[in-house]
């Protein structure tokens, strides 16, 4: 693998345009002795700088007590599962580096959905895949940007499949707004003839002023929140476990609003209710700041005749699902929680809504007539 010195001391992977075809072995450069294995000798380096450089009051050392590695033992037994997302979050740590640091000019490769890339969007993609491949843990992974599966070498029985959106937003990375890595993790070897329920965990990495890792896992309470400190830890910072009613929205996709006039009327109401208009540089942003910030609020991404759905049900649409659905929060294709889709194809898209329980019914009422949520009591499976 050939690689460039930063000067940081860190080794950087070259970056390589070929594509694999279904079900083939990773590219060779997805090796131990990768970059990944460097980000973690780096981060090692800064946990040893700040411990013998930096000492903290008694009061702020015991502010927030739960690290990532403590929080993952209490909230699932599988050691597996913790030992992946704890290379998720090696992997994240880097990106946030990199982002910081790396080229974004653009590049002359797109990938198979016909999307511009972005040099940085590719050094993310690599770190993920070697990441998941040194967790020894993972059977299948793909991307975005590699929408084939990649075998990381992992047992199918009692390992993981993982989906992922190495960079959202990479292409406002040069214009300094935040951007993010999303993902899920599904038991076993299978990616498609799944849905977003069978999902055992899903997070974001957010990269902005401060870099945070938001953490749901199947089956343990709430949605968590942990940040990046100067010496590499993870540390909880928040949890959130319901989202209330409150006049917030973001609208995604207003073109649609042309020839989908219930979406045009549904857009009319929250103007004429004086709902704030939550404008984040990109749409999972909005997710962030209902579900950890605010704990309130709807996003909306809605399709029309000439305005096509561009999410991805299996990078974006089920990982986010599941965040919000364990927060306390709802999500709707106008039907039902999009954590019931069956994900037929990788690149299968759909319109979404993410909110509190009474702005989906808005939404599906609105949209269609009715209301799947009407009589479900909150916290009840609809």
């Amino acid at each position: 693998m050939e690689t460039s010195v930063t000067s940081h001391g860190i080794l950087l992977p070259s970056v390589s345009s070929q594509r694999s075809s279904t079900f083939v072995s990773p590219p060779s450069s997805f090796s131990a002795s990768s970059s990944f294995k460097v980000s973690i000798l780096y981060n090692k380096w800064l946990e040893f700088k700040h411990t013998h450089t930096c000492k903290r009051a008694s009061t702020e050392e015991n502010l927030f007590t739960a690290r990532l590695e403590e929080f993952l033992t209490q909230a699932t037994p599988d050691k597996g599962l913790r030992t992946l997302l704890m290379c998720m979050g090696e992997a994240l740590r880097t990106i946030a580096f990199k982002v910081r640091t790396a080229s974004c000019g653009g590049t002359a490769c797109v990938n198979s959905f016909g999307d511009e890339q972005l040099a940085v969007d590719m050094l993310a993609d690599k770190l993920l895949f070697e990441a998941l491949q040194y967790s020894h843990v993972c059977k299948y992974a793909c991307s975005e940007e590699v929408p084939e599966l990649q075998d990381m070498g992992g047992p199918v029985e009692g390992g993981f499949s993982v989906a992922f959106d190495p960079l959202n937003g990479s292409s406002i990375v040069d214009t300094n707004f935040t951007v993010g890595t999303i993902f899920g993790v599904w038991p076993g070897d299978k990616l498609t003839g799944v849905t977003g329920v069978d999902q055992v965990a899903a997070a974001m990495g957010i990269y902005g002023p401060r870099t945070t890792y938001v953490l749901a896992v199947k089956g343990f309470p709430g949605t968590h929140e942990f940040l990046l400190l100067d010496e590499g830890k993870w540390q909880h910072v928040k949890e959130t476990t319901e989202i209330n009613e409150g006049k917030m929205f973001s609208p995604g996709n207003l073109r649609a609003t042309f020839d989908n006039s219930e979406y045009s009327k549904l857009i009319d109401y929250y103007v004429k209710e004086k709902y704030t208009l939550d404008t984040r540089e990109e749409w999972f942003l909005t997710l962030t700041r209902f579900i950890i910030v605010k704990e309130k609020g709807i996003f909306t991404n809605v399709t029309s005749p000439t305005a096509k759905a561009k999410l991805r049900l299996l990078f974006e649409v089920a990982p986010l699902g599941l965040l919000v659905e364990n927060a306390g929060g709802f999500s709707s294709d106008g039907y039902k929680s999009v954590l019931d889709k069956t994900i037929v194809n990788l690149d299968d898209r759909t319109q979404v809504a993410y909110g509190s329980k009474n702005e989906i019914i808005r939404f599906e009422e609105t949209l269609y007539g009715i209301s799947r949520l009407k009589n479900v009591p909150i916290g009840a499976t609809a």
